[in-house]
């Protein structure tokens, strides 16, 4: 088992907005390549629900009239993937420097040793889940990230419940996933953009076909500390990693302060992919 030499941190942080969220990953990953602050795990939720776009993907995938009439939130993640309804879900972070090593290998190494931990704490929970093979791959999906398991993601019975994404950049790695744990899994599906309201119906009941929530797998609710001590369990033991608990530092704060008013709560960053050729769904 490859582990790591350094203390990690964990922090479990108050729901807050998207760009809020978004910012504060970011701020850890940079000052942790800069060894400023540890290796840290944070767990967070959104307030209010919010859907993030995939860093590639075009803004006319989501009705934003139909968010604003909603209450939701809109905000460009800085990984991959496609889009995401935060809401009453877990959200975990993963981010260190480069040169850590749990974190110092390829890609999908990273995310197998990730997957390995979040799968064990899936399991603790008493969830018969699975991760996705090597050659598993998203990129012929919809606009919808929980549609199909990608490498190493996790499902139940061919459903999908912990998508994941990851990005490297100045010497960081930061991946982070979100855990369905109780409600409608296409939600999402209402503020998709389409050409005609057959195909939404359609895209409806594909999609609760292929993605699930832990009530839904469990028969019962799971809070979201329980599935938090859960997944540390878990990590800790795929990892061999002892968690300190901990909390943003002054420096976090104010780097992320910076980063959410400069990048996540701008209009710049959340429309840098548009006017794209449309996507069929």
């Amino acid at each position: 088992m490859t582990t790591s030499t350094t203390p990690w941190r964990l922090i479990i942080t108050d729901p807050a907005s998207g760009s809020w969220n978004m910012a504060v990953d970011e701020a850890i990953a940079r000052l942790a390549a800069r060894d400023a602050t540890p290796p840290t795990l944070r767990f967070y939720q959104w307030r209010p629900p919010t859907v993030s776009l995939g860093r590639h993907q075009r803004v006319e995938d989501i009705d934003r009239a139909e968010l604003a009439r909603r209450g939701w939130g809109l905000v460009r993640r800085p990984t991959g993937g496609w889009a995401i309804l935060h809401t009453d879900e877990l959200t975990y972070s993963i981010a260190g420097p480069a040169s850590d090593p749990i974190l110092d290998a390829p890609v999908l190494d990273v995310y197998n040793r990730i997957s390995d931990g979040l799968l064990l704490g899936l399991q603790r929970l008493g969830v018969d889940a699975v991760k996705a093979p090597a050659s598993a791959r998203a990129g012929d999906a919809s606009a919808a990230c929980f549609e199909v398991p990608s490498a190493y993601e996790i499902s139940i019975r061919g459903r999908k419940i912990v998508g994941s994404a990851q990005r490297r950049a100045a010497g960081f790695v930061l991946q982070h996933g979100s855990l369905p744990l109780r409600g409608d899994i296409t939600r999402l599906v209402e503020v998709m953009v389409f050409e005609r309201e057959a195909q939404r119906d359609a895209f409806r009941r594909h999609l609760a076909a292929r993605a699930t929530t832990l009530e839904a797998e469990l028969d019962r609710v799971v809070s979201f500390w329980e599935a938090a001590a859960a997944l540390v369990d878990g990590l800790n033991s795929a990892l061999g990693v002892d968690f300190e608990q901990g909390e943003l530092t002054p420096e976090e704060l104010d780097m992320a302060r910076e980063i959410e008013r400069e990048k996540y709560a701008a209009e710049t960053w959340t429309e840098r992919i548009s006017l794209t050729p449309q996507r069929r769904f």
